[in-house]
């Protein structure tokens, strides 16, 4: 197993590095940098998503400017966003934002910074990307990690009694309320929330913004528990909606395919109880596909599946901050939350892979290639 386990970590690397490099060399390609979008508001006008100027105002920028290794080209511009300004004066945003250097040397110095997690400074918050994650971590957290719990301890049971009931009434009316579910997106159905429970139109029953309420200092312990969980009552609803069906899904099917196997009917044969049955012999194996899943599950919650669901509830996590890093340009930020994550995926692939051993211990991942 330990042999197993450094060839993952060893292949982590090269992984890694491939992502950050293609996510880097499209970034090059891409209009509007963040040199752009300090020229175009010192001059009273904007950039779009395309790089194009349009005719909104804006304030004089460009004093948050730090030296990055990250970043996009910025020659591309030179001429068509910046007629009237000193030469001068853009090379030295371009000092600023780290731009002066070749894309090889910057890309080198992002690696060598990203290896002691040193992400440099935000090109318009004037704040450290680190410190601006860690604020931004405990949302996502909490999203991510509550909604994974959540839907385990309701799919699984669930799929496992559809499975044991498989064709049945409750099979039945189960499955059509869960594909109902899945059908539904979920940032649809959270604004169906919000106008029924939060205060839209019908009832106020739950808070329409944050995780916490203003007197949650105030608060006792129970309270603050009682509160958080009433906060996050109505995105954690909106979030599972579609992944409880896959979850709940995967687990009937699994313990179908097992339960028709022939070593069940022996087990059966030999008296044993449908509970020892299901529980000593069909769960360790069909649980096996279930865990394959979590990886998948746990970073769709955390990041990609709460973005939407963040900006209809309005709370300030790591997926709206990078979708607005990205739409301003601000790299570091980018490039930062595209390093974490990727890592936090490998590392939760790994530790899936390891539950296997864990689950069931015939499963020797050292008699097999990596």
């Amino acid at each position: 197993m330990g042999a197993y386990i450094l060839k993952r970590i060893l292949l982590m690397i090269p992984t890694l590095l491939g992502i950050m490099l293609m996510t880097f060399a499209v970034i090059q390609f891409v209009p509007g940098g963040p040199v752009e979008q300090v020229i175009a508001k010192m001059q009273g006008t904007d950039t779009d998503s395309t790089g194009r100027i349009s005719g909104n105002t804006g304030n004089e920028a460009g004093g948050n400017a730090q030296a990055q290794g990250a970043g996009g080209d910025s020659t591309a511009f030179k001429y068509r966003g910046a007629q009237g300004l000193d030469p001068e004066f853009i090379k030295d945003l371009e000092r600023q934002f780290g731009f002066d250097k070749p894309a090889h040397e910057r890309f080198l110095l992002m690696l060598g910074n990203y290896l002691t997690f040193d992400f440099g400074e935000s090109y318009f918050r004037d704040r450290s990307v680190m410190s601006l994650i860690i604020e931004k971590m405990p949302v996502s957290i909490s999203l991510g990690l509550w909604l994974t719990l959540v839907q385990y301890l309701v799919s699984i049971p669930l799929g496992i009694r559809k499975a044991v009931h498989d064709g049945s009434t409750f099979d039945i009316w189960t499955s059509t309320v869960i594909i109902i579910g899945y059908a539904i997106p979920s940032f649809i159905f959270a604004i169906m929330l919000i106008v029924l429970f939060a205060g839209g139109s019908y009832f106020t029953l739950f808070p329409l913004r944050g995780l916490t309420s203003d007197n949650f200092d105030q608060l006792s312990v129970f309270g603050k528990v009682a509160d958080y969980a009433w906060h996050l009552a109505l995105p954690l609803l909106a979030l599972g909606i579609g992944s409880f069906a896959t979850m709940t899904m995967l687990t009937k099917n699994s313990f179908l395919d097992e339960i028709r196997k022939q070593y069940v009917t022996t087990a059966r044969a030999k008296g044993l109880t449908e509970s020892q049955v299901l529980y000593g012999h069909v769960f360790r194996n069909a649980m096996l596909l279930v865990i394959s899943g979590f990886p998948g599950a746990f970073l769709g919650a955390f990041f990609a599946g709460s973005l939407l669901i963040e900006t209809v509830f309005s709370l300030d996590g790591l997926g709206y901050l990078t979708y607005k890093a990205a739409l301003d340009r601000d790299y570091p930020i980018v490039f930062a939350n595209l390093y974490i994550f990727t890592l936090v995926g490998l590392v939760v692939a790994l530790v899936s892979d390891l539950m296997y051993t864990w689950i069931d211990p015939r499963i020797d991942f050292d008699r097999r290639d990596v």
